[in-house]
């Protein structure tokens, strides 16, 4: 990672983090609190009916309850789906976090507080920034996120989400002004040349900017990368001429080679026996056909070399 790209993000250590909690499967204490019920009502009646003393006062409030206590156990009765938790807490106190799906049961006095840990996407809006040279570009990014820890996620951030998608276009930004837009043949990275490596330390800031929400970066992506506007013609014309530059130079070196070559194989095969003034003309006459950027027009020379 470049110097100047470093991570420096200090957040604070988290003061909880995920645990299991004191859970068991919810169709045992559907059973328990069923019979809990059944058990209280049969008891009721038998205490209402009456006997040598009249109706039974002890047993119709034991069967009474008999049966609240079975409907206060069924109402700790909870499901978790597939891609999901059930963030557990006691009179405020975290309790743990159930990740097990099914019918689960817990402490019917906890709060179960749903929280997603499906994998999510955030693709951030597209920005206008500076890059590393002060040239005004417009940048978006998208990355792939999941909750990796639901007490961290709960407790430590007011909105886990929100709280993403600011960090994720904060490091965006940090990203964009630290490198160039392009390094135009000099030594270093740049964002339209170095996608890989951008989207490396992209990826680094942002899970280092997100984890004390207890979130998992998986990847992100540069989705939109282009100068603005203002200068996108300008940008465009320079980009033009150095890819002009650059093939003239590739035919000059052509050009200087299939003279080279001409002028060795006609000295090889003795064709012609030329002076340094007529090989400086015969050098000049190819480098113009060969270089020019236009079709020549031959001449035919009728006399002699010399006239």
């Amino acid at each position: 990672m470049d110097a100047s790209t470093e991570v420096s993000v200090r957040m604070p250590a988290p003061a909880v983090r995920e645990r299991e909690p004191a859970e068991v499967s919810g169709w045992t204490m559907v059973v328990v609190a069923a019979a809990l019920v059944v058990v209280g009502v049969a008891v009721i009646i038998l205490g209402a009916i009456p006997g040598t003393e009249g109706p039974s006062v002890v047993m119709i409030v034991g069967g009474a309850l008999l049966a609240g206590a079975g409907t206060i156990t069924g109402s700790g009765l909870f499901t978790v789906a597939p891609g999901e938790a059930r963030v557990l807490q006691f009179l405020g106190r975290y309790t743990g976090t159930v990740r097990k799906d099914g019918l689960r049961w817990a402490n019917p006095f906890t709060t179960k507080v749903k929280v997603s840990t499906r994998i999510r996407n955030h693709e951030t809006a597209t920005m206008k920034v500076n890059d590393a040279d002060g040239n005004p570009i417009e940048i978006a990014a998208v990355v792939v996120w999941q909750v990796d820890d639901t007490a961290r996620a709960k407790f430590e951030v007011d909105d886990f989400v929100r709280f993403v998608g600011i960090q994720t276009e904060t490091a965006v930004r940090h990203i964009a002004t630290s490198y160039p837009y392009d390094n135009h043949e000099e030594t270093g990275l740049s964002l339209r040349e170095n996608a890989d490596e951008i989207t490396e330390t992209l990826s680094v800031e942002i899970a280092a900017r997100v984890q004390s929400a207890g979130v998992k970066v998986i990847e992100s992506r540069l989705t939109h990368l282009a100068y603005s506007p203002e200068i996108a013609q300008a940008m465009l014309q320079r980009q033009q001429a150095g890819a002009v530059v650059a093939a003239r130079q590739r035919i000059v070196e052509g050009a200087v080679g299939m003279v080279e070559l001409a002028l060795a194989r006609l000295a090889a095969h003795d064709v012609v026996e030329l002076d340094e003034e007529r090989k400086a003309a015969m050098v000049s006459n190819l480098l113009v056909v060969l270089c020019g950027d236009r079709s020549t027009q031959p001449v035919v020379n009728a006399g002699s070399l010399y006239h």
